[in-house]
């Protein structure tokens, strides 16, 4: 793999980062994190008119850029670097995926161009805490997590012809806000138990949406309600959906390494600017080699996973939604002779940022380490800042938030590890003969 970028994801990431600069500074993070919605939809319409940013990953044909999967989750570095308030994971890296891979050409049609133009948001619901196992980062996704016809959970029913919903979830990403919900149900009882993804209008009846308090405020969540809800099934009740989940939870697991590699980098960036300044016993607090020292493991932790981040970026890049309507079921677009959709293990591309191998599954991994990173960069610079650090008015305690809450909801960091450990064979037992 050749680590450099192509000049188009040179110019998404100086844009993206100068856009970010002028618009979501700490003053106006702030300031979003205290509205009703969470983030400022003044900003989202910047990014989405300026850059195209909702629709970068989504295929033309729905109005989107038509860029591969990487260039979105290379992106997020710059965001991290912001903690920009969005709802640009709820939307386009959970559910306009899934709507992509699984949705029937008519839900595409009218979802997806409203989504890449920015004026429908998305999110997907999961009942609590099972977002890490629907999409496959922390463990299989055996067990009923979607409801198993037990109390708790959501169910879909079946009646005149019309799918109802019925129960909660909790810690759904702008669910509050989103225009459109992408839902897991449990349907079948117990003869044909399976979980199917249904979608339901923001302002559909009898469904009830609250804000929740969350420790990371840069994500905010909400409770979801459904009482006898109206649902439309998402594709077919043949479609893959466990294979979509995970296909999508390893990008979307990318996509957050890569985020939290940006916020990492920048909280370091402060902290190294602040010790410069900061003078001690008559001298600058970074000329003393102790603090040199704690930073410089910080800064190899943090190129560290910036390589695991990148190269989690570059192997969903073969099957990812801008790869093809399927994507997330059968992985298509492998770059090889003939550009996109190329022979399996072709590359003419010189191993660039965004032609990943088909079936590359790295991005627990990744997350894990970036996880990491984020959350001994953020320490750090509490500790390092001093008295005035320890404030949670000060902006170090963002970024720490940032790596708690992440992992909360797609980890913890143990489990991300043992998961990709298990897939890799590591730990298999072996009978030896005697």
């Amino acid at each position: 793999m050749n680590p450099g970028f192509t000049a188009e994801q040179d110019g998404i990431r100086r844009t993206l980062r100068d856009l970010l600069h002028k618009r979501c500074g700490p003053d106006e993070l702030r300031a979003a994190l205290d509205t009703p919605r969470g983030h400022d939809p003044a900003l989202w319409a910047a990014l989405a008119e300026q850059l195209g940013l909702p629709g970068l990953a989504l295929p033309e044909t729905y109005g989107g850029v038509g860029c591969p999967v990487t260039d979105l989750a290379l992106a997020a570095e710059e965001t991290g670097r912001a903690l920009a308030p969005s709802p640009l994971l709820a939307t386009s890296v959970l559910a306009a995926p899934l709507i992509l891979a699984l949705g029937t050409d008519a839900q595409r049609a009218g979802l997806l161009p409203r989504i890449s133009e920015g004026t429908l948001t998305a999110a997907l619901a999961v009942p609590a805490p099972a977002l890490a196992t629907a999409l496959a980062l922390t463990g299989a996704q055996d067990g009923d997590w979607a409801g198993g016809g037990r109390a708790g959970g959501i169910q879909a029913r079946r009646a005149e012809g019309a799918w109802r919903l019925y129960g909660e979830a909790a810690q759904v990403l702008d669910g509050h806000s989103a225009g459109t919900l992408v839902v897991a149900a449990h349907a079948g009882g117990f003869v044909r138990s399976r979980t199917l993804l249904f979608v339901v209008a923001g302002d559909a009846v009898g469904l009830v949406r609250t804000r929740q308090t969350a420790l990371d405020a840069t994500r905010p969540q909400a409770r979801i309600q459904l009482r006898d809800v109206r649902a439309e099934l998402l594709g077919d009740e043949e479609t893959g959906v466990p294979q979509a989940l995970a296909h999508a939870g390893d990008f979307a697991a990318a996509f957050l390494a890569c985020e939290a590699v940006g916020a990492a980098d920048r909280v370091l960036e402060r902290t190294v600017e602040y010790l410069g300044r900061r003078q001690q016993f008559g001298r600058v607090i970074g000329s003393f080699q102790a603090v040199q020292h704690r930073l410089a493991d910080v800064y190899v932790q943090l190129q560290a996973a910036r390589s695991a981040a990148y190269y989690a970026a570059w192997a969903a890049g073969g099957h990812g939604a801008g790869s093809g309507p399927q994507a997330a079921v059968a992985p298509v677009g492998a770059v090889g002779p003939g550009g996109p959709g190329g022979p399996e293990g072709a590359d003419d591309t010189g191993g660039r940022i965004g032609s990943g191998r088909r079936g590359e599954r790295a991005g627990g991994l990744a997350l894990a380490q970036a996880l990491e990173a984020l959350r001994r960069a953020a320490a750090e610079g509490i500790q390092l800042h001093g008295g005035i650090g320890f404030t949670w008015e000060h902006e170090a305690h963002l970024f720490f938030k940032r790596a708690a809450g992440d992992e909360l909801l797609f980890g913890p960091v143990h489990r991300l590890r043992a998961h990709a450990a298990a897939g890799a064979g590591l730990f298999e037992r072996t009978e030896v003969s005697v």
